[in-house]
């Protein structure tokens, strides 16, 4: 299985080898982009075998070869090391290469379906290449996996794909345990602050709007550069899980606006230490988290406001959304994303064995 070590796919990598472990299957993780520090790595080495494969991040690349050579030599190693399967976690990897085992393409993402979101003028001439990958890695696959059915159709269409993906939820340990006590009379948010699918000067708008008190935590800048300017939200800047746990265990109202969203990890790590949520009215968090949220179009200020001061002043309705939140969280777990994606490996080996035949 292919990872990286900088966002969302690295837990989710970590998460999916300790519930495979459970099936009887070995995780090989290969590395791509900055190699993991000794904290992730000593993470890593509990659940799975390191492989520092020392592969580039297709989106920290300015053209197609380093991507292409990349996917040649993950196929060599996949081959010296005898692997059964290949779960390619960046599917780019899998434009042009063959290798000779079943290869399951996860997408949790891409520049081409968050600039549709983001934008409104086409893809950008510098990363046209990377839909180009994209679109013949999916393809090649024998199966293709995304976190939500939501983001299944947006990848299906974009890449015209002949198959819907195959809609595997992402799994989440909880943090840590929900503080007792009153629930804090704050709002929180977290991810990419300066994402602009995260909508963050819209928050920061909102918590401008607001008497309480509204924390972000978060990196404010992204690595080409970009970022956001905060005048309103409590930045904490990048938070580790420990503190983040902290943060979550007082259960603040936990607020997304974001305007693209593959899954949201962050939403599912808040609703499982019991936050209330309120969240964009976009198709992934509907499916996910319809009657366990409030939901805001995405562009609505006021509307967030609104919402907010409610759940804050409401200690009913605060109630019933942190239990039906924490409820809901619970289908979300570890074990039954390892479960389904054992069984697809499975099928895709029968598969496999009967065409031999």
């Amino acid at each position: 299985m292919t990872t990286d070590t900088i966002g969302g796919v690295w837990q989710y990598s970590l998460d999916l080898a300790d519930g495979l472990r459970r099936h009887g299957i070995e995780t090989l993780l290969a590395i791509t982009g900055p190699a993991p520090d000794a904290g992730q790595r000593a993470e890593a080495e509990a659940v799975a075998t390191l492989v520092d494969a020392e592969l580039p991040l297709d989106w920290l690349c300015d053209a197609p070869a380093p991507v292409l050579a990349a996917g040649e030599r993950l196929a060599a190693l996949a081959a010296r090391l005898r692997v059964d399967c290949v779960q390619l976690n960046m599917p780019t990897l899998g434009a042009r290469t063959r290798f000779g085992v079943p290869v399951v393409a996860v997408t949790h993402g891409c520049v081409a379906t968050w600039w549709e979101a983001a934008r409104q003028e086409p893809l950008g001439a510098d990363y046209r290449w990377q839909r180009a990958l994209m679109r013949e890695g999916l393809q090649a696959a024998d199966a293709v996996v995304a976190p939500s059915i939501a983001y299944a159709a947006t990848v299906a269409r974009h890449y015209g794909l002949r198959r819907l993906p195959v809609a595997v939820h992402n799994g989440r340990r909880p943090l840590g345990a929900a503080g007792e006590g009153p629930s804090a009379p704050h709002a929180f948010t977290a991810g990419r602050l300066w994402d602009g699918v995260k909508n963050t000067g819209l928050l920061d708008r909102v918590a401008g709007a607001i008497a309480a008190p509204f924390r972000a935590a978060g990196p404010v800048t992204g690595p080409h550069g970009e970022t956001v300017t905060i005048d309103h939200l409590v930045a904490l800047g990048r938070l580790d899980a420990a503190t983040l746990a902290g943060e979550l265990a007082q259960r603040p109202v936990f607020v997304s606006a974001a305007t693209f969203e593959p899954f949201g990890l962050a939403v599912l790590e808040a609703a499982a230490m019991g936050c209330a949520l309120v969240l964009s009215d976009i198709g992934t968090f509907r499916e996910l988290w319809s009657d366990a949220a409030l939901f805001v179009a995405a562009d609505d200020a006021e509307g967030y406001a609104t919402a907010i001061r409610r759940v804050l002043h409401d200690a009913l309705l605060r109630r019933d959304l942190e239990q039906a939140a924490a409820e809901r969280a619970r289908l979300y777990i570890p074990a039954a994303m390892a479960a389904s994606m054992a069984g697809l490996y499975e099928s895709l080996a029968d598969a496999r064995r009967r065409a031999a035949a």
